[in-house]
């Protein structure tokens, strides 16, 4: 039998919903037809239409609508955009209703470190057979999200995270030659950049922006986890059930102490603009890929040319931000192998192309990465770089909506808490709680 997805049941209580996801399951009869006898393959999206990844998958179903594919296989994909609360959690409360009601979307997109636990909810549906072997072999090991060794998705994107910095800033404080090409090979340390971090105060209204201001959405965890993993920390046990001994590990805590030095000693801080870097006013900013045509198609002007991006600083190892977004077929849809066409051609290599070029982030593909021929030394580059070489997952569990709750908890504890190991062993205590609950 299924474990309960946790961390939203109380949602599904308060709905008046029934208690277990597989007793409302109402995945039986006929799929959908046009007029002309086109199956329909309904897929449903976290982003606006309108929004540049809207318009990205917009332009990849269209093509499919009007591909010979969907002539020859007879189908016609619909597509309903969703968009997504900063939290997720609209989303994902949306998902969970859908699936109890029996009306889930053929096909859907989730956030990857959500598989174990949609996969264990019975959201989401297990293609290993469905899709072929020469899709599956083509994306990077680490873009798979399988569970228990099957299948779940395949991935929209790849995702890679890196230190912005203001060449003009840095050169302005003597710093630049410091940093000039670093790669993930060559990356700075812990301790080269918290030099550079002090050699910064003074020279600008903020060395670096971490947004720690997001400590309420997933992009806390997401662009932090890696200076944990770096100073050799850890999360949880490879079953993804244990905390203990992990979240609260000694190097676990001396690691959220160091984010919280910088804090204190003015590098970082929780009232950061968030257009502060792209405005020029910080000499650093963490972000993704997705800043990347931000930059270009809206502060060009404040900006130019005169940036790029550094790699994760290391520690004791070397770890980088990994894990995007990416389509699933759900357990509810009443055409799988039509489903399995559409998954085929949403995460083509063509269309491992046209969403990064919105988005800003990296194709999963590696036959796509050739497309795109990244230039050397390319911001672009360095984030490709850095994913193949550092890049490390959030930690597999069915319970990732409590894990990364916990993670964003101690960051937002952290702002009015001088006492880093009272902060994370009570939320290693909470987190450990919940866990529990699964077994």
């Amino acid at each position: 039998m299924k474990k309960f997805f946790v961390g939203l049941i109380s949602v599904i209580m308060a709905a008046g919903f029934c208690f277990s996801f597989t007793a409302c399951n109402k995945n039986g009869g006929e799929p959908e037809t046009d007029e002309s006898g086109n199956t329909i393959v309904k897929i449903m999206v976290h982003v606006a239409e309108q929004s540049a990844e809207g318009k990205a998958y917009k332009q990849v179903t269209d093509s499919f609508n009007v591909s010979d594919v969907a002539k020859s296989e007879k189908i016609k994909v619909r597509v309903e955009y969703k968009p997504r609360s900063n939290s997720a959690t609209g989303y994902e409360t949306e998902l969970i209703n859908m699936m109890n009601n029996g009306n889930l979307p053929d096909i859907i997109t989730f956030d990857a470190p959500n598989t174990w636990s949609y996969a264990d909810a019975g959201i989401l549906k297990d293609i290993t057979e469905l899709v072929s072997q020469e899709t599956q072999g083509d994306f990077f090991e680490i873009s798979k999200n399988t569970y228990e060794g099957k299948l779940y998705g395949l991935p929209i994107q790849e995702s890679s995270a890196g230190i912005y910095y203001n060449k003009a800033i840095f050169r302005n404080a003597n710093v630049l030659s410091r940093v000039e090409g670093m790669t993930a090979e060559n990356a700075w340390t812990i301790g080269e950049f918290e030099s550079i971090c002090a050699q910064l105060v003074g020279k600008c209204e903020l060395p670096v922006d971490l947004q720690l201001y997001k400590a309420n959405d997933e992009t806390a965890t997401y662009l932090l986890y890696p200076f944990i993993l770096a100073q050799g920390g850890s999360f949880l046990s490879a079953d993804g059930m244990t905390a203990t001994g992990y979240l609260d590990s000694a190097a676990t805590k001396a690691a959220f102490q160091k984010i919280k030095n910088w804090v204190t000693s003015g590098y970082t801080s929780y009232d950061a603009s968030d257009v502060g870097f792209y405005t020029g006013k910080y000499a650093m900013y963490l972000s993704s890929g997705w800043s990347i045509p931000e930059i270009e198609n809206q502060y060009a002007q404040q900006l130019g040319s005169d940036w790029g991006i550094l790699p994760y600083p290391k520690g004791t190892a070397s770890a980088s931000a990994t894990g995007s977004w990416s389509f699933g077929m759900t357990t509810q849809t009443k055409s799988a192998e039509k489903a399995a066409v559409v998954l085929e051609w949403l995460v083509s290599t063509d269309s491992s192309v046209t969403i990064p070029n919105a988005t800003g982030m990296i194709p999963a593909r590696q036959s796509a990465i050739e497309l795109k021929n990244y230039e050397v030394g390319s911001p672009e580059y360095v984030l490709y770089d850095q994913l193949v070489k550092t890049g490390k997952t959030r930690p597999g569990t069915v319970a990732y909506p409590e894990f990364t709750s916990a993670f964003q908890g101690i960051i937002n504890d952290l702002r009015n808490s001088s006492d880093v190991n009272a902060v994370v062993s009570a939320q290693t205590t909470t987190l450990q709680n919940n866990l529990d609950r699964y077994k």
